[in-house]
């Protein structure tokens, strides 16, 4: 559950219809654009669901994220060892060449409000949703992470998928929500 000084100060909205944001700034130019720009879109075609977290004192857009479905999935692995290790995790019969997975696609938190907590709280807010109820019956959350964001995923729980993409741009993150049961 969030706290309360959280849900005092902030209203976390699902973005619908032709719904804009007028003003955005989280430092990127790529996560700006998409808030900007083609949210609207990725809502229209079905591919994600955008949110955007407002400060109710000035109702001004202050973060967002937006969410789509994924898998994790035997081709993520470098080899199949790696994977028959990571499946492990489930009970024999549960074995299988998929697992289902939410993606945040997108993330960002506008500039004047970072290093205070807004995007390890959204994280949270994230992990709770998919929990609660077992809406989907989805079991991890993954991201590709910027090189830049990787240890505020760390510090939220996120693992890679595999250490030899760290030379990559982006690197392929996921959190187990059931390792929540054990918290």
């Amino acid at each position: 559950m969030l706290d309360s000084e959280f849900v005092e100060k902030y209203t976390i909205h699902r973005m619908v219809g032709t719904e804009t944001v007028a003003a955005f700034d989280c430092g990127d130019n790529d996560l700006n654009d998409f808030i900007l720009t083609d949210a609207p879109l990725y809502r229209k075609e079905k591919l994600a669901v955008t949110y955007t977290v407002l400060e109710k004192a000035s109702n001004n857009v202050i973060a967002f994220f937006s969410l789509s479905n994924d898998r994790i999935s035997i081709s993520d692995f470098d080899n199949k060892t790696k994977y028959n290790h990571f499946s492990r995790r489930f009970n024999n019969h549960k074995r299988l060449k998929s697992y289902p997975a939410v993606k945040i696609g997108r993330f960002g938190v506008c500039v004047s409000m970072k290093k205070k907590s807004i995007g390890s709280k959204l994280l949270e807010f994230i992990k709770l949703y998919f929990t609660t109820d077992n809406k989907t019956g989805c079991r991890f959350i993954t991201v590709d992470a910027y090189v830049a964001a990787l240890d505020f995923y760390f510090k939220n729980g996120f693992v890679p998928l595999n250490e030899d993409d760290a030379d990559e741009p982006t690197r392929l993150l996921y959190f187990d929500l059931n390792d929540l049961d054990e918290e």
